[in-house]
């Protein structure tokens, strides 16, 4: 199933599976930048910059890009942890952004966040049994303590942990242990989305892999649809059906994971992907390196146009003139935001 650009248009009042399970339009989130004792607006921290994106159910969009170009800030603005500025988030035929308080928790059963830092995002004063209950109770899931430690050891045994461990408190854990309990969280309150947010960038290689098949399992098990951020092109190859980068608060490239590893279009999807390291040290000494001039352009005062043609290899006077629309640029679902594609 594709993941592509979505044009905009009213949301649909009543979603069906052959739909998109998530439809992003032009999704816009800025910060303000305040300066002085009076705290005065400055200007605008343009993190997610009109942001088109689909999601069908069941599939893995993978959503990469640089630190600092807006990927957890789009993830964090799907779920209205951060509020965005503008745009649509219909989510099975309705829009998120539009919801009540008394709506907007209903859905929060259905929509679910795995944590980058698996150190900081469980509550030290909390044992994993209360972490594990308290989105039961909130949800009012389980209406005994009983039925909530039961669902708790369900939950500890379904992400590989011992069910013994629910009295244990998070600082008794591995990163990998505490990861799976993060998981085991998004999972307590069986959501059929979940944004996973760098959810291997702070473990260790080994034990990456084992979170990652973890996902994998659960996803083919209770037919889950991941958004999975990364800036590690090599992680998010392995899980994703459909791969978007971004740069610089914009999505340049939108393709399936192997015609993206194959032929990318967008030079800075190329840049990326020439940097990826092959263990073949006879490849690895011969094949051409892209090597990006000058430094990230900045997401308060962008340059006009496209926002890559300050480092692009491939620039023309055209690139600052307009800015490069997201469309199809092979037959099939291969988009890029680019005038002057590569091969």
């Amino acid at each position: 199933m594709p993941a592509e650009a979505v044009a905009g248009g009213q949301a649909a009042s009543t979603w069906t599976a052959a739909a998109p399970i998530l439809e992003i339009r032009g999704l816009t989130t800025w910060f303000p930048v305040r300066s002085g004792v009076l705290a005065r607006t400055v200007g605008q921290v343009r993190a997610v910059d009109g942001v088109d994106l689909s999601i069908r159910q069941g599939e893995t969009l993978g959503l990469v890009g640089e630190s600092g170009c807006g990927k957890s800030t789009l993830g964090r603005s799907i779920l209205r942890l951060v509020e965005p500025t503008a745009g649509e988030v219909v989510f099975k035929g309705r829009d998120v952004l539009r919801m009540g308080p008394a709506a907007m928790r209903r859905m929060r059963r259905e929509m679910a966040i795995i944590f980058q830092d698996p150190f900081a995002s469980l509550d030290p004063r909390q044992t994993v049994g209360d972490i594990l209950a308290e989105p039961l109770e909130i949800h009012h899931l389980r209406r005994t303590r009983r039925q909530r430690q039961e669902r708790v050891r369900e939950l500890l045994d379904l992400v590989g942990l011992s069910p013994d461990f629910s009295g244990r408190y998070p600082h008794e854990f591995s990163g990998g242990q505490r990861q799976r309990i993060g998981i085991a969280r998004a999972l307590a309150v069986d959501p059929s989305f979940i944004v996973c947010d760098e959810p291997v960038s702070a473990l260790d290689v080994s034990i990456q892999a084992q979170i990652i098949n973890l996902l994998e399992r659960l996803q083919d098990q209770f037919n889950l649809t991941y958004l999975f951020i990364a800036h590690d092109l090599s992680v998010v190859k392995h899980i994703s059906d459909h791969i978007a980068v971004m740069y610089v608060g914009k999505v340049v490239e939108i393709s399936t994971a192997k015609e993206l590893y194959q032929r990318p279009l967008h030079p800075y999807t190329g840049s990326l992907l020439s940097a990826i390291p092959i263990p073949d040290p006879a490849v690895e000494r011969n094949r051409e390196r892209i090597i990006l001039k000058g430094d990230v352009a900045s997401p308060v005062n962008p340059p006009s146009g496209c926002r890559f043609r300050t480092r692009c290899f491939k620039a023309q006077p055209r690139c600052a003139e307009s800015e490069p629309p997201l469309e199809t640029v092979r037959l099939g679902d291969h988009l890029a935001a680019c005038y002057f594609p590569l091969g």
